[in-house]
């Protein structure tokens, strides 16, 4: 489906930007620590928007699977892949988020 190829475009556009966010909350954590905690607070946004989005695309995967039975295994298997890297990118910015409250 061409809209779960979208939300998984859209899915990590947004991981990266909260990622980006994350690493600079880090780095001006120190010497700006107004501009970093807002850097925190927009990657923390970041990842809310992501859970959305993914629960937005589980949701039309169980519609279909109720509508149309299983989904093609080729656009699970592109789901699966992609969701795994979804996860693993999302515990990074989750790590650099801890790196950050922990070293206060």
């Amino acid at each position: 489906m061409k809209i779960i190829k979208d939300m998984s475009k859209d899915i990590e556009c947004v991981l990266d930007k909260a990622e980006d966010y994350a690493k600079k909350a880090t780095l001006y954590k120190t010497d700006y620590p107004e501009i970093a905690q807002t850097y925190y607070a927009a990657a923390s946004t970041q990842l809310d928007l992501m859970k959305s989005f993914h629960d937005k695309v589980v949701n039309l995967i169980n519609d279909y699977r109720k509508t149309k039975g299983e989904p093609p295994a080729p656009m699970m298997a592109i789901y699966d892949y992609l969701h795994e890297r979804f996860i693993e990118k999302a515990a990074a910015v989750k790590n650099l988020q801890e790196m950050f409250t922990h070293n206060k």
